[in-house]
């Protein structure tokens, strides 16, 4: 990590950002940016893990933390996430930064980039995904429990669906079978759009923590969403935009265009 901020440093969106960095032992195969839920650090139990473990398959784990998480490390004081919304501009700097400052390395170049992150992180890296103006380095997004709708609150106009149909890039989703923010048979339901790849994990529960009759563990599912995650970083699908539509390609060809 980056020298930590003092105690007077003002923590904005147009603030240096810390960024805590998990490399793999052996050749990476892409970088990941990894952002956390509204109520964990960058380092909590889930994160750790989860880096070590996506790390171990090749994948280099770059953390941030928003600027209400930053500043519980100064002052100790817990303070709400807020909306999700408020924090995409935070995001699209932290990509900015990491991209072109001395934390990226020259042998990442040529390696696929994309973000994510868990629960509230996830989701607001899916926003980032409709912006024509995130960077072009980014492949795709990463969501380790996507936040459908809020917890016991899955009334239609709770759904928060409007980021992954407005995606401009491939979304990978692992979502525990029992997540109370996306239950298995709510979220089967929908017709999710084409860029969107849900993976369920076994009786995981939001943190993919399954029951304690499972014969799943957290520690397998945790490597399960690993597996999968680290395969999609490195080869995020390619998506095909769709521009006009065949009357106007028809009318294209009769006009010699």
């Amino acid at each position: 990590m980056t020298d930590p901020v003092n105690e007077n440093t003002p923590i904005t969106a147009d603030s240096p950002f810390d960024f805590l960095i998990t490399e793999p032992e052996t050749a990476p195969k892409a970088v990941l940016m990894l952002a956390h839920g509204s109520g964990t650090p960058m380092d909590s139990p889930f994160m750790e893990r989860m880096a070590s473990m996506l790390a171990s398959h090749g994948i280099v784990v770059a953390r941030f933390e928003f600027s209400y998480m930053a500043r519980r490390r100064i002052d100790g004081k817990r303070r709400p996430a807020g909306r999700a919304e408020r924090w995409t501009h935070h995001y699209f700097r932290a990509v900015d930064e990491l991209l072109e400052g001395d934390k990226w390395k020259a042998e990442w170049n040529e390696l696929p980039f994309l973000i994510g992150g868990k629960s509230m992180g996830g989701r607001v890296a899916a926003m980032l995904a409709s912006d024509e103006d995130l960077n072009l380095a980014v492949r795709g997004v990463v969501v380790l429990g996507y936040p459908f709708h809020p917890s016991r609150k899955s009334e239609p106009e709770n759904w928060r669906l409007e980021p992954l149909q407005k995606s401009l890039l491939p979304i990978l989703i692992c979502q525990g079978e029992r997540d109370d923010f996306g239950w298995w048979d709510e979220v089967n339901a929908l017709e999710l759009p084409g860029q969107v790849t849900l993976e369920w994990i076994t009786d995981g529960s939001h943190d993919l923590g399954p029951t304690g009759k499972s014969e799943s563990t957290m520690k397998s599912n945790m490597e399960h969403a690993a597996q999968l995650a680290a395969a999609f970083a490195e080869n995020p699908p390619k998506l095909l935009m769709e521009f006009g539509n065949d009357d106007d390609d028809e009318a294209d060809e009769r006009d010699g265009i």
